[in-house]
């Protein structure tokens, strides 16, 4: 079985490299948006940390709900079904119209009720129009990630890769002559910055219809214009999209509803959060960035009934990821004292920062394990345990652990980040148990019937 891994390391490096450009993309759009907010003022940054992890449930929910639709490409794509490409696609595009609706509803309600959330006072002028304008990206934001999973699924991970890189390239220069007013631009602060991040994601939605319509996806777009409404595949994105949406959700719900409760700690603790969340997203996003590949495989491989090759292609993607954290904490730990002093000059956040890189580090191993087999999961079309391990390992342990180490034992914002390790090394465990039950089954399976 080892003398198998090399290509496997191989193909999940030629699928996964280009998604994790694109995803480091998002990395340095994050740390562009934190660094020109962080020195405009610690008041928009604190206000840009709240209303961007209250917004990041809903976007990373929309995110796993469009992962829906790789499993049914990548499996179509492994037995050459063109046409059911095409219309998985269109029907995908149709249910991410009605989760739009449903988060911008969601999330109207919430903004009507900003002002019950226990925030600082003074930060509510600047979290409202910076609200609405986020609000405003919602529909982009799905119909992007539609085509993305759509290449994805295909293995041309290489044409998402452009279009967010050259999104985010469109969203750090307007930040920057937004923010700051630049080049006969508007000084609007905070809400230039909204407006960047709006602009960008309209590009980006533009650009993949643009480029589904080229030569490069002829047969795809034609039969996409062909097919219809097919309740079945609509039902079955659904289904896979729902659950994988809820266990993302969540897992983001334990990050960002621990946001609230460090918002109750005051401003230079809301500002040190904000830092370090971006500062996570380096990993996080790489690793997401190879959790995909490992998703695109695994369904090829299950839609081929290569059960033997699906549990394989996880345990590389895991090899890889080991090798991923080795390489991102070793410089990030080093430099835990400065970090802080890059996105702002208060001596007290930059002190906090410095504390949460220890449980920042201890947390790796327990994220890069839930990310390659929640993944894997997605894969292989198993979906509905995840949401109850989700629900188990984020809500009914993380957050009540951060509460406790955080208020209870008073350990302050560090307490609240403590509990991080435990609750993702709890989901890792649960998800990788769960992989190794239902592929151990089909593999009996088809053993018993190969028998026979």
């Amino acid at each position: 079985m080892i003398t198998t891994y090399p290509q496997h390391y191989k193909r999940l490096l030629q699928i996964g490299i280009p998604i994790v450009i694109g995803q480091i993309g998002m990395i340095i759009l994050g740390f562009a948006d934190t660094l020109m907010i962080g020195w405009y003022g610690k008041n928009e940054l604190a206000a840009a940390g709240f209303v961007n992890n209250m917004f990041n449930i809903g976007i990373i929910f929309a995110t796993g709900f469009s992962y829906g639709l790789t499993p049914i490409v990548g499996s179509a794509y492994g037995q050459g079904e063109k046409k059911m490409i095409s219309s998985a696609l269109r029907n995908s595009l149709y249910a991410n119209m009605i989760i739009a609706v449903f988060l911008c509803l969601l999330f109207g309600i919430l903004y009507l009720n900003i002002g019950a959330l226990g925030q600082p006072e003074e930060l509510l002028p600047l979290i409202r129009p910076y609200f609405l304008v986020l609000l405003a990206s919602i529909p982009f934001i799905l119909f992007f990630n539609a085509f993305k999973q759509f290449a994805d699924g295909i293995t041309d991970t290489k044409i998402p890769m452009w279009i967010l890189l050259g999104g985010n390239a469109f969203n750090i220069i307007f930040n920057y002559l937004l923010i700051y007013g630049k080049w006969g631009f508007p000084e609007w602060g905070l809400l230039g910055a909204g407006v960047a991040t709006l602009g960008s994601r309209i590009l980006m939605c533009v650009m993949a219809v643009i480029v589904f319509h080229t030569s490069r996806y002829k047969e795809y777009s034609r039969n996409f214009w062909s097919s219809v409404f097919d309740k079945a595949i609509f039902t079955r994105l659904n289904k896979l999209g729902w659950s994988v949406g809820l266990q993302m959700g969540m897992e983001s719900a334990a990050f960002n509803l621990s946001t609230l409760m460090i918002g109750w700690l005051g401003v230079n603790a809301l500002a040190a959060n904000q830092i370090m969340l971006t500062i996570s997203q380096v990993t996080f996003m790489m690793y997401y960035g190879m959790g995909a590949a490992v998703s695109v495989q695994t369904s090829y491989y299950y839609g081929s009934a290569k059960v033997k090759e699906t549990r394989e292609v996880a345990m590389a993607g895991f090899h890889i990821i080991l090798l991923m954290i080795v390489i991102a904490i070793i410089p990030l730990f080093s430099l835990r004292e400065q970090i802080g002093s890059l996105f702002t000059n208060d001596a007290d956040v930059i002190q906090m920062v410095s504390y949460l890189i220890f449980p920042f580090v201890v947390y790796q191993i327990g994220d890069g394990l839930q990310i390659i087999y929640a993944n894997a999961l997605r894969g292989i079309a198993d979906v509905k345990k995840i949401i109850v391990h989700a629900f188990i390992a984020f809500f009914m342990v993380s957050l009540p652990l951060g509460y406790f180490f955080g208020f209870i034992l008073e350990g302050g914002i560090t307490g609240v980040w403590m509990a991080y390790p435990i609750g993702l090394s709890c989901a890792g465990i649960l998800f990788y148990n769960r992989f190794r039950k239902t592929t151990e089954q089909t593999l009996k399976k088809d053993i018993t019937s190969s028998i026979s």
